[in-house]
């Protein structure tokens, strides 16, 4: 008797968690399967949550990703599609179109989408950064344009620095945006995949601005932002430092002086997220562990981590500072032009 009444009750949980699961829960789990790779569960788990509530536009994109990820794009497209003239639409199921007609290779039908996302919403960072990407790789350099807007207008989507950093470097214009949005990318992104390779670049740019003694000669953009100016000229005064190379330690030492320099004659004027960060961390003690964790890794990976080693305190105080540590910039605080 025992042993059928066990057998019930386990009937009983089993069918309960078929059948009396909610549809977030479903979508929930859904989730679950997505980040372990197994889209086939995750399709079938939200066809389920979908039946239930079929209108659900989050479950919709969620689902319409799913057959994305399994390279059903006739589906994903065909459900999307569904959410794009509804009012309670977000930029996200644009941004889902688009990268479901770039799969199915439809460049045409993937730019109209995303210029019809942006006006109806204008200050979507994810999408300019997407219509630029798209641009960029059909060798519209335009696209610089849009990466900017995108940040003017969205500042805390950190995509848009990301690509305008490597655009800047590779096209060999405007250095210092080059070193500027890419070190707002690594803050905004400190672990992401990317980092590294943007930290290599913000040294490398480092090294193109101060091959000139005197670097308010380059004059590449006619165009420069009077906040631009103020950099190169507070930036050139440290040119002298540069004289024995770039490095974490020359760097340690321009950037200190820079900031100081900065703080005195323009801090008011310009207020600029980044160098509060850096004053903050000079005010802490952490500046020089901050400057090794930008520049140590990409300049000689051996000496960097031998660098810890021997400063395991400080690089222990820096790594508490940023943890959990949220890096935004103000959308007042755009200077590019």
């Amino acid at each position: 008797m025992k042993r059928i009444n066990t057998i019930i009750i386990l009937l009983t949980c089993s069918w309960q968690l078929g059948y009396a699961q909610t549809a977030s829960e479903l979508q929930a789990t859904a989730k679950s399967f997505m980040q372990q790779g197994d889209y086939a569960n995750a399709v079938l788990v939200l066809n389920r949550a979908i039946q239930m509530e079929p209108k659900n536009i989050e479950i919709i994109k969620d689902l319409s990703m799913g057959y994305y990820l399994q390279k059903d794009n006739n589906k994903a497209l065909e459900l999307i599609k569904t959410t794009l003239d509804r009012e309670d639409a977000d930029d996200q199921s644009y941004q889902i179109a688009g990268i479901i007609y770039q799969q199915m290779d439809l460049p045409k039908e993937c730019e109209k989408l995303y210029r019809k996302g942006l006006k109806r919403f204008p200050v979507s960072g994810p999408l300019y950064n997407e219509l630029a990407e798209l641009l960029y790789s059909q060798k519209d350099y335009t696209a610089i344009k849009l990466w900017e807007k995108g940040i003017e207008l969205d500042p805390d989507y950190s995509k848009n620095y990301y690509n305008a950093c490597k655009y800047y470097y590779v096209s060999g214009t405007e250095k210092i945006w080059s070193i500027l949005y890419g070190e707002i990318f690594v803050n905004m992104e400190p672990l992401s995949s990317n980092a590294p390779e943007i930290k290599s670049i913000i040294s490398e740019s480092y090294k193109k601005l101060f091959i000139d003694t005197d670097i308010s000669k380059d004059n590449t953009d006619k165009n420069r932002s009077a906040f631009a100016n103020a950099f190169i000229e507070t930036m050139n005064k440290q040119s002298g430092v540069a004289v024995s190379g770039i490095n974490p330690e020359s760097l340690t030492m321009i950037r200190t002086r820079f900031i100081l320099d900065w703080e005195k004659n323009y801090e008011v004027k310009y207020p600029f997220r980044l160098f509060e960060l850096q004053k903050q961390l000079l005010q802490d003690g952490l500046f020089d562990a901050y400057n090794q964790w930008l520049f140590g890794a990409a300049q000689n990976l051996a000496v960097f981590q031998n660098w810890t080693v021997a400063h395991a305190t400080e690089y222990s105080d820096l790594n508490r500072f940023q943890k959990g540590r949220v890096f935004k910039i103000p959308v007042a605080q755009y200077y590019r032009y």
